[in-house]
C-alpha cells in the first residue's frame, strides 16, 4: 500500500513537474510569434485553446460537467471574470515575451505566491504569522529597490503577480475542475476573439496575411496552453501542497535564465539585489510552509 502512495506521488510529481517545464519553456516559443500584434496572439491562444480543450472534453466525455458549469449561475459569473483575469494574465506574458521583458516576467511569477498571500490578507482578513510576514517584507524590500535604484516601477512584473494570484484565489471559490473550467473561461471569452480576428484580419482570422510557419504556431498556442494545464491537473490531485509550493518555482527560475543567458536581457546589480529580495523572502516563506506541515 505504501509503496502504490509512493508510486501515485512520485507519478505526480513527474507530471507537475512537467507542466511547469512547459510553462518555463513558454518565452521560446511565443518569441517566434514576436512579428505577431500582441492581440493577435491573444486572440488565437485563447480561440484555439477552446477548441483544443473541447476535444479533450469530448474524448474524455466531460460534456455534462461543462454544461453543468454553464447553467449554474454562479459558476457561469465567476468563470466569466476568471476568464478575463487569465486572458489579461496571457497577454501580459505575451507583451514581455515580445519586448523583452522575460526577466520582469519571471519575477512576477516569483512574487505570484507572495501575492496570494496578501490577497488572502485583504480579501479575506486572513492573519499572516511572523515568517509570512519577513518573507512579504522582503519581497516589498525587492521591489522598492528596483523602484529606487533603476527609478522604474516593475509594473508587467506586478500586474502578472496581481491577476494569477487573483485568477487562483477565484477560481478556487467555484467546485470545476481545471479542464471544465478552462473550456467554459474560454468559451465565454471566444465570440470577443473571433470578432476581434475578423476586424482585424478578414474572415479568414488574419491567416491569409501569414506564412506557414506563423500559421503553425498560433494554432499551437491551443494545445501549448492546454496540455501544461492537463499534467498539472492530474499531478496536483497526487502531491502535496507543499511539494507543489516548491516545484511552481520551476517556470520562472527557467524563464530567468532564458531571459538572461538566451535573450541577453540586462541584468545589473539592482536588478540582482531586487531578486535577492524576492528569494529570500521565498525562502522564509517556503521553510515556514514545510514547518507547519
Amino acid at each position: 500500500m505504501r509503496s502504490g502512495t509512493a508510486d501515485a506521488a512520485a507519478r505526480g510529481v513527474m507530471l507537475s513537474a512537467g507542466a511547469y517545464l512547459l510553462w518555463g519553456f513558454l518565452p521560446l516559443y511565443y518569441r517566434e510569434l514576436d512579428h505577431v500584434a500582441v492581440l493577435d496572439v491573444l486572440a488565437h491562444r485563447g480561440l484555439w485553446a477552446l477548441a483544443f480543450v473541447a476535444l479533450v472534453v469530448t474524448v474524455l466525455g466531460r460534456w455534462h460537467l461543462v454544461w453543468a458549469a454553464l447553467s449554474n449561475r454562479r459558476s457561469l459569473a465567476i468563470l466569466t471574470l476568471t476568464g478575463l483575469l487569465i486572458a489579461s494574465n496571457w497577454g501580459g506574458f505575451i507583451f514581455a515575451v515580445a519586448n523583452d521583458m522575460v526577466l520582469d516576467a519571471s519575477l512576477g511569477y516569483f512574487i505570484n505566491p507572495l501575492m496570494s498571500v496578501a490577497l488572502g490578507v485583504v480579501l479575506l482578513g486572513e492573519r499572516l504569522n511572523t515568517a509570512q510576514r519577513i518573507a512579504i517584507a522582503l519581497a516589498a524590500l525587492g521591489v522598492l529597490n528596483e523602484i529606487i535604484l533603476l527609478g522604474d516601477v516593475p509594473w508587467i512584473a506586478l500586474f502578472l503577480a496581481s491577476t494569477f494570484a487573483l485568477y487562483g484565489y477565484l477560481r478556487k471559490t467555484v467546485n470545476v475542475e481545471s479542464i471544465d473550467g478552462l473550456f467554459v473561461e474560454m468559451a465565454v471569452l471566444a465570440p470577443l476573439a473571433i470578432g476581434y480576428l475578423v476586424w482585424v484580419g478578414g474572415p479568414l482570422l488574419g491567416f491569409g496575411a501569414q506564412d506557414v510557419v506563423t500559421i503553425a504556431l498560433l494554432l499551437g498556442t491551443g494545445p501549448f496552453t492546454a496540455i501544461p494545464l492537463l499534467l498539472f491537473a492530474a499531478g496536483a490531485r497526487r502531491v502535496s501542497l507543499a511539494t507543489v509550493g516548491i516545484l511552481q518555482f520551476i517556470a520562472p527560475s527557467i524563464m530567468f535564465l532564458i531571459a538572461i543567458l538566451h535573450f541577453r536581457e540586462p541584468f545589473a546589480l539592482a536588478n540582482a539585489l531586487t531578486f535577492a529580495g524576492i528569494w529570500l523572502g521565498l525562502a522564509v516563506f517556503a521553510w515556514d510552509a514545510v514547518r507547519r506541515r
